[in-house]
């Protein structure tokens, strides 16, 4: 008998194959099952007469299979199943390609309902491949529903696949077990679900799946998204709360070191930088804990602003660290933090499992004597240092600070909440450090002080004076030689070019493609990309390449070639997305840009463009579709990151918008960003319960769903 923990291999025609395929999907359980949700359905709500039928159109058409026949293309090398269906007044012509088992499953005699592409075939109509449902009611003209068919009529669910599945596949597989929805404990409180108009969780699981109509998807789409927003608000609020009972170090805001470090620096710092300084050292000069966001476009100067936090840290004999998600940028930051601040004798530590340094060479012994600081000597620098930048390393269970007054954790939704949690604990006293957190993924402050209930927002909304605007183009397949030609001429002024493509190579697992469909499709990979730069393009320059893949010894040595120049031309994945500042960099060329959402392609774009030299760049893709072509164009005008984030939603649809790649905020299968009155209800409904009961036991299944929601989610 199956239940919600059932594994998948025991559902009927799940083999072993078929539950390796669903697992990378992370479908493990009937549970997972449930909760795998369509991003989007095919209107098959109206059965189309043949007679009506339109080339160039989908359609749900029903009839009886008059002919059915295979036949072998020898040109083609194929077989060819083809069909003759008629609904009592027309007939129409349908063919498979290499599916000839299907002239013994269909039979002359058959009712079918087929759901496909109609396309002209030589004056006549013919449908190609279409999806396809034997059916048992009789023909009645013309039908207008009674037919329980989940694949070609009604609305027709869509889900993101992995290699080999197919969507009649996950479909089938979910009809099997959607009854066991009803099994599914409903965690939200009646308090929450009566007041705020939400269906039952079960109905909306069943709903979201297999709806009737648009409405209902409209339904279930606001209970799954409230869940979710509902969570992250209930756990806001409980940090929250936590903060306003904890204590912090008072900063006292050291004005005139404050103002000699700004005026060493080569450059002005803009308006925006001063404002959110300000904001952040007020802040600080509070005995309550600090919890502030402080988001910026890339390249803002962030990390400034940040660095002069750290400097009235320092200066009142306390500690700051700074927690990174890469080695190498630990390890730049180390090097800008030491650099800016060397006129004020600050002791600067660098901590990841790779590299263990400081900008002070020697300590004095027990003797008098002066020895070099032993390499992984880790409690010495962490307790010796003023500043200590760092990866996860910091977190370490033997490591204690000394009296660490500040904590600044640099593209905040890397680090999970138990990892924000372990660095904030290693105070070494009752005292909790302030936090800051920076992130480049650009959300309005509406939205922001609605979705992170515990934080304080602080904006860099502009560029340095002297950066140029990045000049942005899609350039079409006719000019790629031209455009070969300028990287050259780039390259040969000295500067350097990324090449960012969809995926590693075409077996991504991710991703999964045949060779002729990633052809077909304009999909480039890493490999093939870097194979082609390096052997016809370019075979005279150095080309490097950069995936998930590599061993991150294996990036780090990569990286650190490309910063130091002896790397022309960098070929990856989205893995740069959070990266170091190579500001040589001046070219940005993105394959299988249409693969991309344009927040993200903006993040790519903020990775040139980060010095004086004009920047550029360039967005490749094989689709000709007027949709495609007329998103990837609001691009070359638009350099406003929310701007573009709100286009992307109009374009692709919730869900789509951040994608895995793009994880600037919490993962959210339902939930649109921009979505500010279902946003703002769950924070009312969240303060409303924990006013009623603040410790949440009068709800066991809520805390139990909060529970093992904050174990795997990344929420700031």
């Amino acid at each position: 008998m199956l239940t919600l923990d059932t594994d998948i291999i025991h559902i009927t025609r799940v083999g072993a194959a078929t539950a390796k395929k669903l697992k990378k999907l992370g479908v493990a359980t009937v549970r997972d099952l449930l909760f795998y949700f369509p991003f989007r359905y095919d209107d098959f709500s109206k059965i189309t007469p043949i007679e009506k039928l339109q080339a160039g159109t989908s359609a749900n058409v029903v009839g009886q299979i008059e002919l059915i026949q295979n036949k072998r293309s020898w040109k083609r090398r194929m077989n060819i199943t083809e069909a003759l269906i008629g609904d009592g007044a027309e007939t129409l012509k349908v063919i498979w390609f290499n599916q000839p088992f299907l002239a013994r499953v269909l039979q002359a005699g058959d009712q079918v309902s087929l759901a496909g592409k109609v396309e002209d075939d030589y004056g006549g109509l013919v449908m190609m491949s279409p999806v396809y449902e034997k059916i048992q009611t009789p023909l009645i003209p013309p039908l207008s529903g009674g037919i329980n068919a989940i694949h070609t009529q009604g609305l027709v669910p869509n889900y993101h696949l992995t290699a080999n599945l197919t969507h009649k596949q996950v479909r089938f597989l979910i009809k099997q077990v959607i009854n066991l929805a009803n099994q599914t404990p409903d965690w939200l409180p009646w308090e929450i679900k009566q007041p705020a108009r939400l269906i039952s969780l079960a109905e909306a699981i069943k709903k979201i799946h297999f709806p009737k109509n648009s409405s209902e998807i409209k339904k279930a789409r606001e209970r799954l998204a409230f869940n979710e927003l509902f969570l992250i608000q209930l756990q806001s609020q409980l940090v929250k709360r936590s903060l306003n009972l904890s204590r912090a170090w008072a900063i006292k805001f050291h004005e005139a070191e404050t103002k000699q470090f700004v005026d060493s620096l080569p450059f002005t710092l803009t308006n925006a930088q001063r404002k959110a300084a300000w904001e952040i050292l007020l802040d600080m000069e509070k005995n309550r804990p600090m919890s502030r966001l402080l988001e910026g476009e890339v390249g803002s100067g962030k990390t400034l602003v940040a660095i002069m936090a750290m400097l009235n840290v320092a200066l009142n004999k306390k500690q700051a660290a700074l927690m990174v998600p890469t080695e190498i940028l630990a390890r730049q930051h180390y090097e800008t933090v030491s650099r800016l601040l060397s006129g004020f004798g600050m002791k600067v530590g660098l901590m990841t499992s790779n590299q263990k340094i400081t900008n002070y060479e020697l300590r004095i012994t027990n003797y008098g004597e002066k020895t070099k600081i032993k390499d992984r000597d880790s409690s010495f620098i962490i307790h010796n240092s003023d500043l200590i930048i760092g990866t996860h390393a910091l977190i370490q269970e033997d490591i204690k600070f000394r009296n660490l007054a500040l904590a600044v954790i640099d593209e905040q939704h890397r680090f999970g909440v138990e990892q924000r949690k372990a660095l904030m604990e290693k105070t070494g006293g009752e005292l909790v450090p302030h936090l800051l957190s920076m992130t480049a993924t650009p959300i309005p402050r509406s939205l922001a002080l609605a979705l992170y209930g515990d934080l304080e927002l602080s904006m860099i909304n502009e560029m340095p004076k002297d950066r140029k605007r990045i000049i942005t183009r899609l350039v079409p397949e006719n000019q790629r030689a031209v455009a070969y030609k300028f990287i050259r001429e780039q390259i040969s002024a000295g500067r350097q070019v990324f090449v960012i493509c969809p995926l590693i190579d075409l077996s991504d697992p991710l991703r999964p493609l045949s060779a002729s469909e990633a052809s077909k499709l304009g999909v480039k990979s890493v490999e093939e990309e870097y194979q082609k730069l390096k052997k016809i393009i370019f075979p005279d320059l150095a080309i490097g390449k950069l995936h998930g893949r590599l061993k991150p010894k294996e990036k780090e040595a990569i990286m650190a070639k490309f910063l130091e120049n002896k790397i022309n031309i960098l070929v990856a994945t989205s893995v740069i997305e959070v990266g170091v500042d190579v500001s040589n960099a001046a070219v940005m060329m993105i394959e299988g840009a249409d693969r991309f959402g344009l927040a993200q392609l903006h993040q790519f774009r903020g990775r040139v463009g980060r010095s004086v030299h004009q920047s550029y760049c360039f967005l490749f893709t094989e689709s000709a579709g007027e949709a495609t072509q007329k998103r990837l164009r609001a691009l070359e005008e638009n350099h406003d990151g929310f701007a573009l984030a709100k286009l992307d939603l109009k374009f692709r649809g919730p869900g789509e918008v951040y994608g895995t790649e793009q994880k600037g905020f919490p993962e959210l299968k339902m939930a649109s960003l921009f979505d500010y009155t279902l946003m703002k209800s769950a924070r009312d409904q969240a303060i409303k319960l924990l006013a009623i009961d603040p410790t949440l036991s009068r709800w066991p299944a809520l805390q139990d769903q909060l529970g093992a929601w904050e174990k795997k989610t990344h929420l700031e």
